[in-house]
């Protein structure tokens, strides 16, 4: 038994995860790390709303998984990726939840990019 709280989302913590419904490509140095029709979009309380990427649409060979790890009591735990491209390397620029929590069960087998880790997140095009 795990001694992590784990908590549901609520009026006072909404989380709400529809389809982007657009296309998503993300770059770093100018290289297409993932390009999507089939992303989510993941708005959680206050939070900007964060696109959560199929790992089946991402150029995997581009990701190293980095000893990082991190705890969401209303999604689970993190993982997260470095993202190698000519040599330079973006430190733990990805995360995923492999097991993520039945509210947010969608989730599983997407990953995110942290906006300020790559060159660009384009939604739409």
């Amino acid at each position: 038994m795990s001694d992590k709280p784990r908590k549901q989302p609520g009026p006072d913590h909404p989380i709400t995860i529809t389809a982007t419904g657009q296309r998503v490509v993300v770059t770093v140095a100018g290289r297409v790390v993932a390009d999507t029709q089939n992303a989510l979009s993941l708005r959680e309380a206050t939070y900007p709303a964060v696109q959560y990427v199929p790992l089946a649409d991402v150029d995997r060979s581009l990701l190293e998984r980095s000893g990082t790890r991190s705890y969401c009591p209303y999604k689970g735990d993190a993982g997260y990726y470095s993202i190698t491209v000519d040599g330079e390397r973006t430190v733990d620029a990805v995360w995923e939840y492999q097991e993520p929590y039945d509210a947010v069960a969608q989730i599983k087998d997407h990953v995110a990019f942290y906006p300020d880790r790559v060159e660009s997140i384009t939604i739409g095009n």
